[in-house]
């Protein structure tokens, strides 16, 4: 099996971890508070064995108790390769950290309240990384969040919804933003075009495995986009569109943009949902307005007024609210006056003496000039693969690392 391992993911994680994590990916439904905590307890390999044992904790046994003995990580490697697909996990250089740091956080403080004796789920979708991911495609997973922005809307969306998105959609990336989307009809489907249209790079997220195209009218998109941009999914080859896979999907949708741009909405719907989690995540969150007498845009007018959503009319509009963090961060510097750019560096520095002794190490192992994989800075570092990567969003967080796209390196102080 590890030939197959080899063809059908990256050869940079270890097949003990991979088949692991596999099996962890289909043994429960995605974002499972105990079984995300126990992971980032014990470990992929470890918690996989206890599981198979019966050997987990007892809060996570309803679970997992029916999938412990079907779920089969080599037939989903396997098919997998078949469809093009590799499995993209936390310990591959390809993960997307930055992107993830946001579901980190917030995933910390739900875990505090399930261990508070609160209720285990979401019905919006738990907002907790995921344990793996089925990508397709050459785009570049690890800078999601870095120049992206996440353009959704209503399935059933009007003449004037589709050329909105499409038209932010190619302008945007246009500019080298990347267009993040759910794939499905209406907006979802404008804005992937309006991306493709321009040339520039859009990444799918699908609710469904990947080798079941949902829907299935949008197979010619779906191919598209793996040509040129990524196709990416939660959910093992074989799963079905289940409507609770789409909220726990949009939580990914929202990590993975720099920002989020409801075109069109009705007043329940999933797009609004996505638009939640952007804001509980600490992304921006955009509404474009509509006709008064439009049912679908009723939901975007409330996130307008509710204050959840800033209007926005064009592209220009956009940019200004989320605008390129590394451009604008440069630009902010060079704007600083000499005393300022001083204070800010004090901060950093006042803020890595409160560091714990692993990230402090991991921030050592950083290199100012070139960024590293997770692969050296475990190497550099010399601490396990699961602290590097538990220490990396903290120092992304505080601005003591940047995240280029080929890596991490140490911000300039």
């Amino acid at each position: 099996m590890g030939d197959d391992l080899s063809n059908a993911v990256r050869d940079d994680v270890g097949d003990d971890v991979l088949l692991a994590r596999a099996y962890l990916n289909r043994v429960a439904e995605a974002t499972c508070i105990p079984l995300w905590d126990f992971v980032r307890c014990e470990g992929p390999v470890a918690a996989a064995a206890a599981i198979r044992s019966s050997s987990e904790p007892q809060d996570l046994t309803a679970f997992v108790g029916a999938r412990r003995h079907s779920a089969d990580p080599h037939a989903d490697l396997v098919a997998a390769e078949r469809f093009g697909l590799r499995l993209v996990v936390p310990e591959s250089a390809e993960w997307p950290h930055f992107a993830l740091a946001c579901l980190e956080q917030t995933g910390l403080a739900r875990l505090a309240e399930y261990r508070a004796g609160k209720t285990v789920h979401d019905k919006n979708g738990e907002r907790v990384p995921p344990l793996a991911l089925w990508v397709r495609g050459p785009g570049k997973l690890r800078s999601l969040a870095v120049r992206s922005v996440a353009v959704v809307g209503a399935r059933s969306s009007t003449p004037y919804g589709d050329q909105v998105a499409g038209e932010l959609a190619y302008g945007l990336a246009s500019k080298s933003f990347t267009v993040v989307s759910g794939g499905a009809y209406g907006i979802d489907g404008a804005a992937h075009r309006g991306a493709l249209a321009s040339g520039g790079e859009t990444v799918l997220v699908s609710a469904a495995g990947l080798d079941r195209v949902y829907p299935v009218a949008h197979e010619p998109l779906y191919r598209r986009v793996a040509e040129s941009g990524l196709l990416v999914s939660e959910s093992p080859p074989g799963s079905a569109p289940h409507r609770q896979r789409f909220l726990t999907r949009n939580r990914l949708i929202s990590a993975f943009g720099t920002g989020t741009v409801v075109v069109e909405s009705a007043r329940r719907s999933g797009a609004r949902n996505t638009a939640i989690h952007g804001e509980k995540l600490g992304r921006p969150v955009m509404a474009v307005p509509g006709p008064v007498t439009s049912a679908m845009s009723v939901g975007n007018h409330a996130l307008i007024t509710e204050g959840t959503a800033q209007l926005v009319t064009s592209v220009a509009d956009v940019v200004s609210v989320i605008g390129s963090i590394g451009e604008q961060a440069t630009a902010e510097q060079a704007e600083l006056p000499v005393d300022t750019r001083s204070a800010r560096r004090h901060q950093l520095l006042d803020v890595l003496d409160s560091l714990d002794d692993t990230t402090r190490r991991v921030y050592e192992g950083l290199p100012a000039r070139r960024p590293v994989s997770i692969t050296d800075l475990v190497q550099t570092s010399g601490l396990p693969p699961s602290r590097v990567l538990g220490a990396v969003p903290v120092l992304l967080l505080h601005g003591l690392a940047e995240d280029t796209g080929e890596g991490v390196r140490r911000t300039r102080l």
